[in-house]
């Protein structure tokens, strides 16, 4: 058992946010990782951003930016923080974090908890100067205050104070613990969002790319018209999804019946739909990162193959701690050869392209040869990533063989 896995076990023995505290704390204190080194296949290009993995830290873990260095020390391919919020606020009253240990999964409603865009912009300004352009891109995800009285206004702010300082900037607009917020997923309120982020972008000089993180309940309808909405707003990807509110049958730990959005893998199901919908809704001409619920290699790997770009972990470090992330990363680059794709960006939307019979499931499949791949059955070859994510879906879109 190596040093991570004891201090997982013991972050487990802690209440939920004290834990969560001592992990952020430990982390500072310690060096980061050194997994080998990725497989080149896995390297993704995105908005003139290099990923060297396609796994990343989703936000919410570290939300004032005490460790900007997280993703590196977890060996993760990129990390985003907050959500920050404009003014600083205290959240919801605690016990506000649950562990549903038999599912493996939290029910959060911490309420947007944050100390605020100057403390936040003023600690990335600090790391910024310290360690000049990183080799892991570091996202920032930026929310409003509960009781705000313009969020599309707060929405512009916060891109305007954090764009020079970010790789790229996420618009939380789909927490479920902050009162009224989902609103501005649809109808007027996005079309006010859409012009307030839109006229701030504008006055930038230095524009980093703008993604929304959507809620798992959106329905078809619903992201059909936000797409629609999008076109020509500088919007450049989606994270697909937040927590639900949902409570899906068969959850049987004791805390299941908290307030708050639930995460880990009973979010799963939900949230691979929605990504896959999002991804042919859009010709898959819009890159998505997939996240919520993704706790195996196959599990990665069934986003990637929905239409994501790059994929986000959270709940499923709570419980298996930083050996997941090197189990992910090299079970992917098995998985890519296996299915003969040279490059994760080939693999994007695959599904897709070439969708399983009724009675398989294409992950499954592709786990199996894997497996054969891995004992030596067969030889692996692995090529160049390209270096465009839509690429792939925009030749199948119009149509053009692609190889799957």
């Amino acid at each position: 058992m190596s040093y991570a896995d004891i201090a997982t076990a013991g972050l487990r023995c802690l209440p939920p946010e004290t834990a969560h505290g001592a992990a952020i704390a430990l982390l500072g204190l310690t060096r980061p990782l050194a997994p080998p080194p990725p497989d080149p296949a896995l390297a993704m290009t995105l908005w003139g951003l290099r990923f060297p993995t396609p796994v990343g830290l989703a936000a919410g873990f570290d939300k004032d930016v005490r460790c900007p260095d997280a993703a590196a020390r977890l060996g993760l391919g990129f990390g985003e923080a907050g959500t920050v919020t404009p003014q600083p606020q205290p959240g919801n009253p605690r016990p506000r974090l649950f562990r549903l240990r038999r599912e493996r999964a939290l029910i959060n409603r911490y309420g947007f908890n944050s100390a605020g865009l100057d403390i936040v912009a003023a600690r990335l300004e600090r790391w910024r100067r310290t360690h000049g352009a990183h080799p892991r891109p570091l996202g920032v995800n930026i929310g409003v205050n509960k009781e705000s009285a313009d969020p599309a206004r707060d929405y512009a702010a916060g891109l305007a104070r954090v764009a020079a300082l970010a790789d790229y900037v996420a618009v939380n607009v789909s927490s479920p613990n902050t009162p009224g917020l989902r609103a501005w997923q649809a109808g007027d309120s996005l079309h006010r969002l859409l012009a307030a982020l839109a006229d701030a972008h504008g006055r930038l000089d230095r524009a980093p790319p703008i993604l929304l993180k959507l809620a798992p309940e959106i329905d078809d309808e619903a992201l059909e018209a936000l797409l629609d909405a999008i076109e020509g707003a500088p919007i450049a990807g989606l994270i697909l999804t937040n927590t639900t509110t949902a409570r899906p049958p068969g959850l049987v730990s004791r805390q299941r019946a908290e307030e708050g959005g639930l995460s880990g893998p009973p979010l799963a199901p939900r949230a691979l739909e929605v990504l896959r919908r999002a991804y042919a809704l859009s010709g898959g001409r819009l890159p998505l990162i997939g996240v919520g619920g993704i706790d195996s290699p196959e599990a990665a790997y069934a986003r990637i193959r929905a239409g994501a770009s790059l994929v986000q972990l959270y709940t499923a470090l709570v419980y298996r701690g930083p050996r997941l992330v090197g189990e992910i990363t090299q079970g992917l680059a098995r998985l890519l050869a296996a299915d003969g794709f040279a490059s994760l960006a080939d693999a994007v939307g695959a599904d897709h392209r070439t969708p399983a019979r009724p009675d398989q499931d294409a992950t499954a499949i592709s786990f199996a040869m894997a497996r054969a791949a891995s004992s030596g059955s067969g030889a692996c070859v692995i090529g160049r990533p390209t270096t465009s994510a839509v690429a792939p879906a925009r030749a199948a879109s119009a149509g053009v063989a692609t190889r799957a």
